[in-house]
């Protein structure tokens, strides 16, 4: 190995006396480079060898690099690029490819290769990664793209781009990016050929020695590409991800309405293909306005072209009358009522058109749930308050199984102030699981708080408190605490607070309430709030290290308190305190004792 290390320095030696004579090292760093190299070199060269002692010694050589061309720049020197440049990148390729060969599977060291050759412009260099890369990962589309977009745009190589991606359609014949990344690429090549033979005819020169082919211009081989892709992948989606493409080159004027008709003959059930046709009369070119044009105009102008929109919508539902299409048109006219505009004519049309929308699609029991939110939005909005109020009940017990529906169902006949509230929450609670109805108590217990009496406030919560849920048991405690402090007083809260304490489960948040509630008195007693804080420790003790810190705290700070009992609390702590809550009790008390925390 010693050998080997001392062939691979002595061949630096041309290279660091180069770096020496030209002033772009002084003598004392070369030698600090020789025993730094030296280091590295001898890592490559062990029995056993990792991956990161490569990348070390890649990076190494990149700095120096990188070092060079500042020193380069710094003092104008630009020869000897060949003694010294080239020798350091031809090193760094040799390492990349050991490194490559060893882990062939990291996909990361490859790229940091291509990375560096595009750098530093090793084009045989980066030609020959891309080849033993594609032949290792040739289950990856995207090195497939890569290698063909850098022979097509870095070394304008269409014919090898071309070859690449038959070569990767061979691998993955169903891959939906490389046909669309293909296609791109054909018509970029048909773009080129056109400018190019314009700037000749505009030139005036002879275009005899050039070879133009028609087929190619006119974009035909794009078109095959296309062909072949829709065959062998089906999809409105698919398609139309061509139209998109086919639309960023002017040319293409008819390959986009040979598309089109694709798009309306093999999808015509689809409800994106509607969607897609109903939205383009939104872009469809209008007469020519002048600059003077009224705000009038355009609004009647948007108008018109929301109607069109909404006709093919309506030719969608009737051909295709699937809860997805509905979906589509519903969407469609909610998105145009959100826009802002300043005519009212328009907004009201457009309020019009949604709400007219949304109960066609109702009454068809083919509007999907996550729309009648919106349309008790838009109800809401306009001040409908009564329909707002029918239609959430019909969506609730259309979906009766669906939580969500039910919570907006709620939420909106209590804004409403319904008095139907009361059933339609024992409903409610009737069609949702147990384990699933938390939501639904604390919406109730909010209502209930607003509009019922004590006496029936006292008796739900008290109906809350026996759920066999424990999540419900426990929120109820929490809020019921909090409602008697509000309404009874601090007496009211203690005596709930006695009365509860035993019976589980519990939240750490029902104890901290409690502590809250006594700190806010003008006479905080101390023994109240370690009673507090010793029944919480009971439940959440081995859990909580914060709550001990707070302990603590409360018996150095409050007028009442002992210090001297807060080292058997930091005792009891470290004895009940399990895992890493240890640790962070520790931590905090230290940060704590010392002013930090």
């Amino acid at each position: 190995m010693a050998e080997i290390v001392q062939q691979r320095i002595e061949d630096r030696i041309p290279e660091l006396e180069q770096l020496e004579r030209v002033g772009l090292f002084t003598r004392k760093e070369v030698k600090a480079m020789v025993k730094k190299v030296s280091a590295l070199e001898y890592k490559l060269h062990r029995r056993i060898i990792s991956k990161e002692d490569f990348i070390t010694y890649i990076q190494y050589e990149i700095n120096v690099l990188e070092l060079i061309k500042k020193r380069r720049s710094r003092i104008g020197y630009t020869f000897k690029r060949e003694e010294i440049e080239f020798t350091i990148i031809h090193r760094i390729n040799n390492v990349f490819r050991r490194a490559t060969a060893k882990w062939k599977d990291d996909v990361q060291l490859w790229l940091s290769h291509i990375v560096f050759c595009k750098k530093w412009n090793t084009t045989t260099q980066l030609s020959k990664v891309f080849s033993s890369m594609l032949a290792i990962h040739p289950d990856k589309p995207a090195f497939w793209i890569m290698a063909a977009k850098w022979e097509m745009e870095d070394r304008t190589s269409s014919e090898s781009a071309r070859l690449l991606f038959l070569r990767a359609l061979r691998f993955h014949p169903d891959n939906q990016k490389l046909y669309q990344e293909y296609f791109r690429m054909e018509l970029m090549h048909a773009e080129k050929l056109r400018k190019e033979q314009k700037a000749l005819e505009q030139a005036k020169m002879d275009l005899g020695q050039y070879e133009f082919s028609e087929e190619i211009m006119k974009a035909e081989l794009a078109r095959v590409i296309y062909k072949d892709a829709i065959q062998k992948i089906k999809g409105a989606d698919f398609l139309l991800s061509f139209l998109a493409i086919a639309r960023l080159f002017d040319f293409t004027k008819e390959m986009q309405e040979e598309i089109l008709l694709d798009l309306q003959s093999l999808h015509a059930d689809d409800p994106l293909t509607w969607d897609f046709m109903a939205k383009r009369e939104l872009e469809a070119e209008s007469l020519p306005s002048s600059e003077h044009e009224s705000k009038q105009t355009k609004a009647l102008e948007v108008g018109r072209r929301e109607e069109r929109c909404c006709a093919v919508y309506e030719e969608a539902v009737t051909a295709v009358p699937t809860e997805a299409m509905w979906l589509r048109y519903v969407t469609f006219c909610y998105e145009r009522f959100k826009r802002k505009s300043n005519n009212e004519e328009l907004k009201q049309k457009r309020r019009e058109k949604a709400l007219a929308v949304f109960q066609r699609a109702h009454e068809l029991s083919l509007l999907a749930e996550s729309l009648y939110k919106q349309w008790l939005q838009v109800l809401l909005a306009v001040g409908r308050t009564e329909s707002a109020a029918e239609v959430a009940v019909a969506a609730a017990r259309r979906f009766s199984q669906s939580l969500d529906t039910w919570q907006s169902c709620l939420q909106v006949l209590v804004s409403v102030r319904s008095h139907d509230v009361p059933t339609l929450f024992e409903e409610a609670l009737a069609h949702i699981k147990p384990k699933e109805s938390l939501p639904l108590w604390l919406l109730r217990v909010e209502w209930t708080e607003e509009t019922q009496s004590l006496e029936d406030t006292e008796a739900f919560f008290q109906k809350g408190l026996l759920s066999l849920v424990p999540a419900i048991s426990v929120a109820m405690k929490e809020q019921y605490l909090d409602w008697c402090y509000r309404t009874g007083g601090v007496k009211k809260a203690k005596k709930v607070f006695t009365s509860l304490q035993e019976s589980r489960p519990f939240s750490l948040a029902f104890f901290q309430k409690m502590i809250k509630i006594e700190k806010e008195q003008e006479t905080c007693k101390m023994q109240n709030l370690r009673e507090y804080y010793e029944r919480a420790l009971r439940e959440f003790g081995s859990e909580e290290d914060n709550l001990w810190l707070d302990y603590i705290k409360e018996e150095l700070n409050h007028p009442q308190g002992k210090p001297e009992n807060c080292g058997k609390i930091h005792w009891r702590a470290m004895r009940v305190l399990q895992g890493e809550r240890v640790e962070s009790f520790i931590a905090k008390y230290t940060l704590s004792q010392t002013g930090h925390l």
